[in-house]
């Protein structure tokens, strides 16, 4: 595999690294490196001629005003939208050195997770919701699956507060905690990437920080990447920021400088409020 390539990016979405960037930091490897993507739902283009890199272990935010493509594009990462009839996809999406297609649809999906927008936790118990991919997984033996269940609640910040209620129903637990849940069920089979969908809409401002908190922990076990309308959010949590408009990447820069000095005029129209 090859390092972390400017190159690759077209020169409208050249990631520009900041005169802060220390100079001894080996830039990331590439996680996605997505070239002259389009999607269609039938007849209507939803992405139009994406290109983009998404760095290894870093929060990628995509923001953007509703229906401008960001989930979908999320969505594409693990494939999810060919669950949908009459989608087509023109284009390239490599994971790593590899062409994301070529992966069979359940094994890619076991190497990119997702966390969507409103908590689901199974009708199962925490413990069984955690366990659930553990033990599809052969190669793990059952006398490991109690410490990796630990393990991924203790990653998603979580143990301690449902330690003694493992075998009672996730859907007795609050919505942030259901939210953390899916996130350590994620975890728990050690994914590469990490896609979440609006993770925070639907929670209080006290769940939305533990979840932010928690992006701060794990982003050093997975490449990160958060589809959100919350500039805030964004501007706390994302090394990068994607913003799209009418399924096209406008501007894609380091976080601190599409909020402080965006290249593009309809990117600096969006974050300061005048659409969307």
């Amino acid at each position: 595999m090859k390092p972390f390539d400017l190159s690759q990016l077209s020169r409208a979405h050249e990631v520009r690294f900041s005169s802060d960037e220390p100079a001894d930091e080996k830039l990331p490897w590439p996680q996605f490196t997505v070239a002259d993507l389009n999607f269609f739902y039938g007849s209507h283009q939803a992405l139009r001629g994406i290109d983009l890199i998404v760095p290894n272990k870093r929060v990628m935010a995509f923001i953007g005003p509703s229906g401008c493509g960001k989930t979908t594009l999320l969505r594409t990462f693990n494939r999810m939208n060919e669950t949908i009839p009459g989608t087509r996809v023109e284009g390239s999406i490599r994971l790593g050195d590899k062409d994301l297609f070529s992966f069979p649809a359940t094994r890619l999906r076991r190497v990119v997770g997702m966390v969507f927008q409103k908590p689901s936790p199974f009708p199962k118990s925490i413990f069984d919701n955690v366990a659930y991919g553990l033990r599809l997984d052969p190669s793990i033996r059952r006398n490991e699956i109690a410490d990796k269940v630990e393990q991924s609640l203790r990653r998603a910040a979580l143990w301690d507060e449902v330690k003694d209620k493992l075998h009672q129903s996730a859907n007795g637990i609050s919505g942030g905690q259901q939210q953390r849940l899916c996130i350590a069920r994620a975890l728990a089979v050690e994914p590469e990437v990490l896609l979440l969908d609006e993770p925070c809409s639907a929670l209080d401002p006290i769940s939305t920080a533990k979840i932010e908190d928690l992006l701060f922990e794990i982003k050093n076990l997975c490449t990160i990447v958060i589809v959100t309308h919350n500039m805030l959010q964004a501007a706390r949590v994302a090394d990068y920021v994607g913003f799209f408009l009418n399924g096209e990447l406008v501007e894609l820069n380091r976080a601190k400088q599409i909020f402080q000095n965006p290249e593009m005029q309809q990117t600096q129209d969006y974050i300061t409020g005048r659409f969307g």
